[in-house]
Order: C-alpha cells, then structure tokens, then sequence
C-alpha cells in the first residue's frame, strides 16, 4: 500500500493519520479539509471559545511543527466531491484527483437546519470555528438570544450565552432539555441548573417561524403563538452526517456511512467518527456516536484495520464515553443513557447535585452517569457490559 487518503481533516481524521505513520506506512498520506484551519477540537467551541475564554488557536490539535513529521499532504480549504472505489481516486471541488489504495472516510457532520429562517441576519448554527468567532462576535452587543434546540449543543449555548450575562431563551421540543441524551429525570435537573441561572425555558414548544425587519430576524415565534423578541438565534437541532459528496459513489450509505464491524466500508475505504455507522454488539443494532472520545478511538481501528487487512480486521465495540459542562456542572455519561430508562442512584443523591446514576434496560445495566463525580463514576463503569464482536 503506497497511496493513503485522508478525507475530513478532523480530530478523526488527523488520529487516523498519526496513526497510519505511527505503525509504519511510510507511503503518500494525503489529507483533505473543507476548511482553510488545520485539524481544531471541536468541543471548546460551544464553551471556552465562544465564551471568549480561550483565543482560537488553542483548540488546534497540534502545532505546525508537530504536523511536520507526519509528512502529510494537505489539501486544506477543498473539498472533496467524489469519489470511485473501482478506480480508487477521490475528487475534489476544483477538479483535481487524489488517487489512493486506501481511503479513510472523516467527513463528521453538517448542521440541520430549520426550514425557515437562515436567511435573515442573526440567525446562526456553530459547527465550525469561523460560526463560533461571527458568533461571538455578534454576542458580545449584548443581544437577546434565543437557542432552538436543548440537546448538548443548544444546551451549552444557552450556559455559555447566560454566563456572558445575555438575556437568554432556550427552546425545545421535549419536555427537558437533554432529554434523548438522559431522559427526563435528569433532564429535569439540567432544565432547573438552567433556571438557576436565569435561562427562560420554552419546553414542549415547536418553532412555528421567525419574524424579522430589514432582513435581520426579531423575534421567534411558536406554535402556540408565542413570540419571543431575539436578536441573535441559534439553531441547534441535530446533524446531519456529511455524506452529500458520495451520493453518486456506490458507497453504501443510510445514517452516515455504512460500514462492517471492523470500519470497513469497501474494498480500500474505512470510516471513522461521527459519519461512520457501523453494527454494534451491544447496542442490539446499527449506530453513529456523536462523540469526541470516538472519534479519536474509531479513528485508532479504522487505520489499524485499512493497514492490517480484511482478514486481520479487529472489531471495533466501545462502551461510548461523553461529557458536558453547563456552567459549573459536569456531566459523564459512559454507556447508554435513554429514555424510558430506570435510574438506579447509587452514590450520592440528586438534591445534591453530586450523583452517580445507573440507567437499566431490558433487564440490565446500559449506563452509568456523574453528575459532579468523575472519581466515583469510575467505580460504576465496571458495572456496564463489555461488548463482544458479533
């Protein structure tokens, strides 16, 4: 093998390319980005940085000098438009090509968007580092901002936006914020934390439109006939996997990119991150994980197995790790934590807002939260299975 791309210069991708050098390819490893930026973390861009506690520079992964070594070809600022497993060759938005004998597939996601609205001046989605700075830019005239979307993105908005001493409004759907993260109970405390901290909440609220002057949105308006006056809006609800550039290319694609156990996808291409979707043992299915922790860990496997071979693949079956700060809450979920779930507390108690909880399913423990307690919640992550390949 002579010939690596790399196509999503992300924290997935860039792992995948540290390691493919550090096992010892020493052929072509090319790289392609979307963006101008080299490879940056994503997770600080909702907090640190948009809080304008961290200047930008320091969510890069790694310093040009520490690149240098990894004798990466990087193609940054283009983005790649096809590609044909049969020729191997990847192409690109200026019409150039990049010919491999191995694929690594990082693209990560795209933000849904509402059907209404991104026209008008104000209305934002942060995915990347330039919405968090035009973001931040806006948030520091001291507007009223309203977040659509209470997942972990939105809900980190709204801490981040409040902490700046904003006027802010959190929108969702569900009955709590978080709540397909960690279901209603838990839920209920992030809804109170945001209270608090003097976040208004329209939960159980569909966004019905928004209303605008001058082409700059003013307020948004509800399904029940609510309005609320807005300066700044911030879409926050869901993504989408990137995976529009392959719609042509035989890749099979559903939620993402469809891969086997090990990450392969087809001959020469593997996937990795938040655009993979790949069988699960304990899961009982398909899944995508949306997490930064994965995507360093399927990014370690999909290069491993792409040097290694189909015959000498591993699977790959994590118990998913994540984690959100809101204000000065820290929440770690290892496992699953879904709705409908019992929850078992079984170190410290939620008035206190210092637990561990132990969600139950079908008869079995399928995840564990901390609340406040990582040191303890290391105690409980033994309770959860440890997935065999299928």
């Amino acid at each position: 093998m002579d010939r690596i791309v790399v196509v999503g210069a992300s924290a997935a991708g860039l792992t995948a390319a540290e390691t493919l050098r550090r096992q010892g390819f020493t052929g072509t490893l090319t790289m392609v980005g979307e963006e101008l930026r080299p490879p940056y973390d994503r997770p600080p861009l909702s907090k640190q940085i948009l809080a304008g506690d961290w200047e930008p520079h320091k969510a890069t992964l790694r310093p040009e000098e520490a690149l240098q070594p990894l004798g990466l070809h990087l193609k940054l600022g283009r983005r790649a438009t096809g590609v044909d497993p049969v020729a191997r060759t990847v192409t690109l938005d200026d019409g150039d090509t990049a010919d491999y004998d191995g694929l690594i597939i990082s693209t990560g996601l795209r933000p849904r968007r509402l059907p209404f609205g991104h026209d008008l001046a104000g209305v934002h989605v942060l995915r990347t580092l330039d919405d968090t700075l035009t973001l931040r830019a806006q948030l520091l005239a001291g507007p009223r901002v309203v977040v659509i979307g209470a997942g972990f993105l939105g809900s980190e908005i709204a801490a981040t936006a409040r902490g700046l001493d904003l006027d802010v409004t959190l929108v969702d759907i569900e009955p709590t914020p978080l709540f397909r993260q960690v279901g209603s109970e838990v839920g209920e405390l992030v809804a109170q934390l945001h209270r608090d901290h003097g976040v208004s909440m329209r939960l159980r609220r569909q966004v019905a439109g928004m209303s605008s002057r001058n082409g700059r949105v003013t307020a948004v308006d509800l399904d029940d006939g609510t309005r609320i006056p807005a300066d700044v809006v911030v879409v926050a609800i869901g993504s989408v996997p990137a995976t529009d550039w392959l719609s042509d290319s035989g890749i099979p694609l559903g939620d993402g990119v469809l891969c086997d156990p090990t990450c392969h996808v087809v001959s020469g291409v593997y996937a990795a991150g938040d655009v993979a979707n790949w069988p699960h043992p304990t899961a009982g299915g398909r899944i995508r994980l949306e997490q930064r922790t994965n995507a360093t860990q399927q990014a370690i496997t999909a290069a491993t197995n792409l040097l290694a071979g189909p015959n000498r693949a591993l699977p790959y079956a994590p118990v998913p790790f994540g984690w959100t700060d809101h204000y000065d809450t820290k929440i770690q979920i290892h496992g699953w934590c879904p709705p409908g779930a019992h929850i078992e507390v079984v170190d410290g108690d939620l008035r206190s807002r210092r637990f561990v909880a132990l969600y139950h399913a079908d008869g079995r423990v399928v995840g564990a939260l901390g609340w406040n307690s990582p040191r303890a919640l290391l105690r409980y992550r033994a309770r959860l299975p440890e997935p065999t390949a299928a």
